[in-house]
């Protein structure tokens, strides 16, 4: 061996390529690549498996799976064309955007030249991702009706908040004063309906057995709870889904997987409203142009929208919320004490997570 090559440990290789430790060993299993072995009988990646790991990375960047993509390391073009062709849809998708936002740009240039100056709100509109909803609606308990506006609505908006903010509390009035928007929750798991929609639509459970192949190539585990998910997820129906809790019933490698499927969503599809307190599902160091974090302060003071940066106001705050997957594992099912109140019967279900 040549000690002047550096040779890379699964965990190193992996960080390197942006993929789990798990996406390795998949890649291996089906002989996309093939490490080699240090004195200790380890795997190690040298220069060429290194290289052969970005090709399988970015050739699933472009949409391919896992067959696809040895198809083409072994030359055949086969499967290549839709591929493409959704990367194309996206690619287009993303041009439209920028031209409309482009267009809001000259209008606002042209206003500032009449001496009108835009506003915050209108400001905020040149992000290429965001939808013209905007709502104002009264907030709930423990809020006591304030007034809240929300704009900007990206397509993937994460509610965070520690235990007792209200948080789920939020997302259940989100659900209904959103047009067209529905809540899935946590008896997603408990009441079985999933599996009873799966067997009634056949369309349904053919999206959803297409995504579990994705996730598990990214290393996710299939369980009850993943596919109730998904279910939910890929159902046809509301224009806007609020989620509570994302990684509940989910270990560490399959939040990590679905956390970047929901980033691979086209910008668009349904917004999606997610309640976490996992760092797997919100990795505030990825956060995109296409994400939004919306917190619930811990004081019960008024929800507000934070920038995903250090530094920036309530940033601190999100990053307390958030704990790996294990932490979260662990402390499930802790409930906040708050006052008795009335609460109807889906809010009684939900206090455990507010």
């Amino acid at each position: 061996m040549n000690r002047s090559i550096r040779f890379l440990s699964p965990a190193e290789a992996a960080s390197r390529l942006g993929v789990s430790a798990k996406a390795l060993r998949i890649y291996e299993q089906h002989g996309l690549v093939t490490p080699g072995r240090n004195a200790a009988g380890w795997r190690s990646y040298g220069p060429d498996a290194m290289q052969r790991g970005g090709e399988i990375v970015t050739l699933r960047a472009l949409g391919l799976s896992l067959a696809q993509v040895a198809a083409v390391l072994k030359g055949e073009s086969e499967g290549l064309e839709p591929a493409l062709a959704a990367h194309q849809a996206v690619l287009e998708d993303r041009a439209r955007q920028l031209a409309g936002t482009l267009e809001r740009v000259r209008s606002m240039r042209v206003n500032l030249g009449r001496g009108q100056t835009p506003t915050v709100e209108e400001l905020a509109c040149l992000q290429d991702s965001v939808t013209e909803l905007t709502i104002e609606f009264e907030l709930p308990w423990p809020w006591g009706g304030e007034r809240f506006k929300l704009w900007d609505i990206r397509p993937l908006n994460y509610i965070v908040g520690p235990l007792g903010s209200g948080k789920t509390r939020l997302a259940l009035r989100l659900a209904e004063v959103l047009p067209s928007a529905a809540f899935l929750g946590l008896e997603r798991i408990e009441d079985g309906s999933a599996m009873a929609r799966l067997d009634a639509d056949p369309n349904l459970r053919l999206r959803v057995n297409q995504t579990l192949d994705w996730l598990v190539e990214d290393g996710a585990t299939v369980s009850e709870a993943l596919v109730a998910l998904l279910t939910g997820l890929e159902a046809e129906g509301p224009a806007i889904l609020v989620v509570d809790m994302v990684e509940h019933g989910l270990d560490s490698a399959t939040q990590e997987a679905v956390a970047a499927h929901l980033r691979r969503r086209r910008s668009d599809d349904r917004p999606l409203f997610l309640l976490t307190r996992s760092c797997a599902i919100l990795d505030l160091a990825s956060v995109g142009a296409k994400e939004a974090i919306i917190l619930c302060p811990a004081n019960h003071s008024p929800p507000t929208r934070v920038a995903p940066y250090p530094g920036a106001p309530g940033y601190e705050a999100v990053a307390t919320c958030l704990a790996a997957p294990e932490v979260r594992a662990r402390t499930e099912g802790v409930i906040a004490w708050r006052p008795q109140q009335r609460e109807d019967s889906r809010e009684r279900s939900c206090a455990a997570r507010g």
